[in-house]
């Protein structure tokens, strides 16, 4: 079973450089997307045979996530426990084996100024995800927006309490995975270097000056199923790439 995840900085853009090639020719079981910085109907994509859910912010151009999905989920619901629904940053789908959960976590912003929120954020979401591993496994998959240690990112030292490398953050994920969860990329490949995100300015990507902050975390009781987990880093079209995940 081959899952997707990526941030495609927005949906209609990425449309017109070749995500519907992409889709096509990695015809994953499920596919998911965050920051899709629209509203419903604003973008002409309805793959033949999925399944496909959005889940829009209230402000307009803003976050935003979509599901794509092969099988009919047995659930499909938005925001955690009916909480923080505003910005369209949580779809969760129910399987018989496994909740599948796709998320866009709210960036700090400069200075963070944004912490606050983003520490109720993943005080939530860490209590949701609790609340559903002790029902089936979950998968949890996005742009989770921190690099946890240091081989995360290209330049560590210098971005120490800049926001998705905030010791505050850090720490919030390091709880997540202390409450049943794993970080399938980095249990499977604890030494490799990969990056998921780089940033427009300075030609960083050409320089493969980048950021680890596209997961999928799965709990751990789950790990023996993945069969892989993979960046791939060779995919244009957004400032990230997508990730994937395959489990049996």
């Amino acid at each position: 079973m081959k899952l997707i995840s990526w941030n495609v900085n927005g949906f209609r853009a990425c449309l017109t450089k070749g995500f519907g090639d992409f889709f096509t020719q990695e015809d994953a079981d499920i596919f998911c997307i965050q920051e899709t910085k629209m509203q419903p109907g604003q973008a002409d994509f309805e793959p033949e045979g999925y399944h496909c859910y959005f889940h829009s912010a209230e402000k307009k151009g803003y976050s935003g996530t979509a599901v794509f999905t092969k099988q009919e989920p047995l659930s499909v619901t938005y925001g955690m426990n009916g909480t923080h629904l505003d910005e369209g940053r949580v779809i969760t789908c129910e399987y018989e084996v496994f909740y599948f959960v796709c998320c866009y976590v709210p960036n700090a912003q400069p200075e963070l100024k944004r912490l606050d929120y983003r520490m109720e954020f993943e005080d939530a979401m860490r209590e949701y995800l609790s609340g559903l591993d002790k029902k089936k496994p979950v998968v949890y998959c996005g742009d989770l927006n921190v690099a946890h240690n240091e081989i995360d990112l290209k330049n560590p030292k210098t971005n120490v309490g800049n926001p998705g490398f905030s010791n505050e953050e850090r720490a919030k994920f390091t709880e997540l995975l202390g409450a049943g969860f794993s970080d399938s990329f980095r249990t499977l490949y604890p030494e490799k270097v990969e990056y998921s995100w780089w940033s427009y300015r300075f030609k960083a990507r050409e320089k493969n000056t980048g950021w680890r902050i596209d997961y999928f975390v799965v709990s751990s009781r789950f790990m023996g199923r993945v069969k892989d987990s993979r960046i791939l880093t060779e995919v244009m079209g957004s400032d990230h790439c997508p990730v994937e995940l395959i489990i049996e």
